[in-house]
């Protein structure tokens, strides 16, 4: 049977894995939403983390879509943890337009640890260290790093900081995580992983309608009470919080009915979709490379039989060598 197209008035919903750019034109506000499925299982799946560990790896998988997919330049997102806690580091990146890659370390007894205290949330696995966001636009670019501290924050409120220190525009970031227990076809019980996530930004013609009260420790008026906040960005902002993780996750809701449920009244527009993938930009390339730019004894130390063995911290993929490919002639 031919698939009829969507007619006047009709469009597709993106469904899981595709990021949807929206517009509220009554309220100045633009952004992006996205319900994670599939590509996230695959991620998760191959590593086979705690489940305290896999939650913390999908929320930072949300927001590097969400950041990631607005990137206008060929390029790179890495959104990095380093930390002191359990989990000290966590690390996700989008190469544009599509692929992403995460992967997480933890410590197995400090986890234990703090599992059996009941130190389940994300701000109490990672610990006291940094947030970074770097853009990598390639050879002979310069890198651009943005650093904002890990100081008991969700990941939510400190993405919120970040884009007040490096882009100065009123922003909201909602993230969601959650597990579904259910069957498969064949009625054996099976585990998913879902999570989705919302960026929303006030960008009004004028912008000093954009003003936003100084962070905690500058150099202004750090009483938000005394702060006139742009009454449109209030109401947008009390909207995008009233999400919770369930609206953001459900698969029956989807990404294009929450945004209607949200803004309707105030007339949502939504874009073309862009569909994100579960794809490692490793390759026997590069890895060789790698190798080859060792020093000579450093070589001599990982061979083992003959081979050298290089497992992607991303992947998993399980590169094999023969020691006269790397070794220096």
């Amino acid at each position: 049977m031919t698939e009829m197209a969507p007619g006047l008035g009709e469009f597709d919903f993106a469904g899981d894995d595709h990021v949807v750019p929206f517009q509220v034109e009554g309220l100045d506000v633009r952004g992006r939403a996205v319900q994670l499925g599939p590509m996230l299982d695959a991620i998760l799946e191959r590593h086979n983390y705690p489940l305290p560990v896999a939650r913390l790896v999908a929320e930072t998988v949300v927001l590097t879509v969400l950041l990631g997919t607005s990137l206008k330049f060929e390029g790179k997102l890495i959104v990095q943890t380093k930390s002191d806690g359990p989990v000290d580091l966590v690390v996700a990146d989008f190469a544009t337009p599509d692929k992403v890659r995460a992967y997480a370390r933890f410590n197995e007894e400090a986890l234990s640890e703090a599992l059996k205290d009941g130190r389940t949330q994300s701000h109490e696995l990672l610990g006291k260290g940094v947030l970074a966001f770097t853009i990598d636009q390639g050879a002979h670019t310069q890198r651009y790093q943005g650093i904002v501290a890990l100081d008991g924050a969700t990941l939510e409120e400190i993405a919120g900081v970040y884009f007040r220190q490096s882009e100065q525009i009123p922003t909201k970031v909602r993230l969601g995580v959650a597990e579904l227990l259910d069957r498969d076809e064949n009625g054996k019980p099976r585990h998913r992983w879902r999570a989705g996530g919302m960026v929303a930004q006030f960008l009004p013609d004028a912008p000093e309608r954009m003003r936003q009260p100084d962070l905690s420790g500058g150099d202004g008026d750090d009483n938000e009470d005394f702060f006139d906040e742009d009454d449109l960005w209030a109401e947008a902002k009390v909207m995008v919080e009233t999400i919770d993780a369930d609206e953001l996750t459900d698969p029956m809701v989807g990404t294009e009915r929450l945004l209607y449920r949200l803004f309707h009244e105030r007339g949502v527009r939504v874009y073309e979709p862009q569909a994100v993938y579960d794809r490692c930009s490793c390759s026997r390339e590069k890895i060789r490379s790698v190798l080859t730019g060792l020093h000579a004894d450093d070589i001599e130390s990982t061979i083992e039989d003959g081979l050298i063995k290089v497992t992607c911290e991303f992947c998993s993929t399980t590169y094999r060598f023969e020691a006269s490919e790397v070794r220096q002639q």
